[in-house]
Formats: C-alpha cells, structure tokens, sequence
C-alpha cells in the first residue's frame, strides 16, 4: 500500500532543498498559463466585439422583394420550342414594386411562430439631405423604434439624443453622424430631406447615429414608419423590408427557406449575408488557441528539462530509497508528485496573473469614432479559459513529470552505490 504522507514529505523536501531550480520550473508554468489566459481572453473579447458590431445590428433573416428578371421568358410558354436551345439577349428585370404584398398578415405569422423573438418591418427610401447649399445623396429608413432597441440593440448606436425621440416627434429623424459632419448638422437643427421625386420635407434632427461603419453613417438616417410613410406618400401598410429575430441563430438558414418557397419573396439568413465575416473570425480564433496552446508545451518542456536533471542530481538519494525498502514504483510517484505540485502551484499563480492583467487591460481607456459605445479595451472572462488553463497545467506537468520518474523506477541501487 502506498503511504502518500512519506511520498509528498520526500517529494517536498526534494523541491525545497533546490528551491530555485523549482521555483523556475514553477515561473514557467506562472508564465505560460498566465499568458494563455491574457491572450485568449482579450482577442476573444475583441472578437465577440467584432461579431456584436455586426451581428447585433443584422437581423437573422432578412426579408424582402428583389426585383430581378423574371425565371420564364414569354418565350418558354410556347410548347413549339421547348426541346429547342433559346438564348435571350438583354433581359430587363420584370415590373414589381419593392413593396412585400401582404406585410402586415405574413409579420402576424412570423410573430405566432415560438421560434421567432421578434419579427418587424422597414420602409428603407432613396432620398437626398438639403441643408443650404449643400446636397448629399443617401438613405432613410422608416423604423419601429421601440421594438429595434428590444431586438437590435439600436440603443447603444444613438450617441446624441434617444431613439424614444422619434415617437415624441412627429417629424423627428436620427441622422447619421458622417451626414451631421459632413453637413454641420446637429440635435435640434432641421434638414430638408427630398425625394426621388423631388418632394421636399423638413426634418428635425432628435439624434446622431453613429454605428461604427463609416459607410452606413455617411448615407443612411432613422425617422418612424409613420414619418416615412407620409413622406413616401405611401398607405401604413406599405413596408419594404421585415426583420426577424430568433432565439435561436442555427435555425436561420431553414426558415429562410421556407420563406421563401412559401412566399415567394427573398429571405437572407445571417450566415449567408455573413459568411466573410464569420470566416475571419474562425481564423482569428484558431489562432489565438494555436499559440496560446504553443505557449503551455513550451512550459512544459521547461519542467521536464528540471526534472529530468534533478533525477540525475538525485541519483544517491534514489539509491537510498531503494535500499531502504521503497520500491520503483514509490521513486516514480515521488518524481510525479514533484511535477505535480509543481504544475499545481504554478498554474494557480498563472490564473492569479492573467487574470490581473486582463482586469488592468479592462481598464485601459479605448476610443475611437469607429466604435462609439466602447470606452475600455474588451475582455472576455469566461471561466472555461481558467478552467483549460488550470488542467492544461496539471496534464502537462503530469507528462513532464512521468518521463523522467521511469529513467527513476529503473535505477539500481546497488550499481549506484558501487559506483562510489
């Protein structure tokens, strides 16, 4: 029977009696785990701020009427040259409109559908912003405003008034910060807005939206569907555009199909409207894990080298156990629980270390007019990184550690003692 008491009072004295041999092995794996836990947690931060910067302004599937040519040419309807080969030169897109027909019954049965947490329209129009002189070409969009901020977060884009300000003013508008900049616009001026037909519109500005995009902010303002309705000269069931948000975002690319088939109208899941963006991301993360994982064996081999020098340093003392009457398995566990301790106390100061740094980086001030609603760098404190980082530790110190205790198990004592 093993007498663990006596292993980890030798393996102990062992490791106190070359205090800073295994205070360097400890430091490494201090430094390893530390690291991995700086790194892992704050380009994971950066990531998922990455992702919210996009994800939480797109809805999950997008809705709407694409005019595009029709599938069947007149051609095809006459049975005479359906096994002929046609070509057809300079097809034009077909007349629709960009209204979706029946926007208001299909968003009753979007909203009856448990796994949808919300389902609401858009009137997106072409349209210029007049302010004296100047004249830019962009985009309004007709909003629910209450429902954006519950399902997309639009809250946290307006960085001058409220979204509520559009229900409180009847012409009221959020106007893109780089229209405000580029037309000296700000709360509480008014802007003319025309149409493509060339109708003209005062608006007051009740707030700057500013999403981070640089391209979206220099064309595209906010006014309730009310506003933009009556702008349009349109009835209130005339929508553009209807975005749902589910519970779940794996559920996206189905419905969309079926919307589709079922409606006959077009429906962009967030993985196909996405897909770039979420490549970039997997890669940045495979990353991180590549060389924060690089980082743990390097720490590893630092222990291993230690111990395996300490076993040659040992070699008398080996020699003694044995011929005291410890077997080679007691010699190994001895060399094991040295690696272990080792790895355990290293591993516990790791955490202790990257997890004050991430908590200094937290704090670090970051801004920028690209990303308006962050003020500090982003760090992601998910406990499984602590939790990969602590059992990483024990493994590895475990398999530096088992290497060298069977060089251990082996020695004869009997040589070792001749020897001297």
């Amino acid at each position: 029977m093993i007498n663990w008491k006596v292993i980890l009072s030798i393996s102990k004295t062992h490791l106190l009696s070359r205090i800073k041999q295994s205070s360097i092995a400890a430091l490494g794996v201090t430094f390893g785990i530390g690291t991995f836990i700086i790194l892992v947690s704050f380009m994971t931060g950066l990531n998922g701020l990455l992702d919210g910067l996009i994800l939480n302004r797109t809805p999950h599937v997008h809705i709407y009427n694409e005019i595009k040519p029709s599938e069947r040419q007149p051609l095809d309807l006459y049975d005479k040259w359906e096994n002929s080969f046609k070509l057809v030169h300079s097809v034009k897109p077909k007349l629709t409109q960009a209204k979706i027909h029946n926007a208001l019954p299909l968003i009753q049965e979007l909203r009856k559908n448990p796994d949808v947490k919300g389902a609401i329209p858009q009137l997106k129009s072409q349209i210029f912003y007049i302010s004296g002189s100047i004249e830019l070409g962009g985009n309004l969009v007709g909003i629910d405003v209450l429902e954006e901020v519950r399902l997309f977060n639009f809250g946290d884009y307006v960085v001058k008034g409220s979204p509520e300000a559009l229900n409180n003013y009847e012409n009221g508008i959020l106007i893109g910060s780089g229209v405000a900049e580029k037309m000296s616009l700000d709360i509480g001026n008014t802007v003319q807005i025309s149409t493509v037909r060339g109708d003209l519109f005062p608006l007051k500005i009740v707030g700057i939206y500013q999403s981070g995009l640089a391209d979206i902010d220099n064309i595209q303002s906010f006014a309730s569907l009310k506003t933009v309705q009556k702008i349009l000269g349109e009835p209130k069931n005339y929508f553009t555009d209807i975005n749902v948000k589910l519970f779940d975002i794996e559920k996206a690319v189905p419905m969309a199909r079926n919307i589709e088939n079922q409606f006959n109208l077009t429906a962009v899941d967030i993985k196909t409207a996405n897909a770039q963006f979420e490549t970039g991301t997997s890669i940045r993360n495979l990353i991180t894990y590549a060389v924060s994982i690089t980082l743990l064996i390097v720490a590893g081999f630092g222990i291993y080298n230690i111990l395996n020098m300490m076993i040659y340093e040992k070699m008398n003392d080996i020699a003694i156990l044995k011929a005291t009457g410890f077997s080679g398995k007691d010699v190994q566990y001895i060399f094991i629980s040295q690696a272990i301790l080792i790895g355990l106390f290293g591993g516990i100061l790791g955490l202790v270390v990257g997890y004050s740094i991430s908590s200094v980086i937290d704090t670090l001030p970051f801004e920028t007019e690209a990303l308006p609603t962050i003020k500090t760098y982003p760090v992601n404190y998910s406990v499984w990184y602590y939790v990969i980082g602590i059992s990483f530790a024990m493994i590895s110190t475990f398999l530096a550690g088992y290497l060298p205790s069977r060089k251990a198990r082996k020695i004869d004592p009997v040589e070792i003692i001749r020897g001297q």
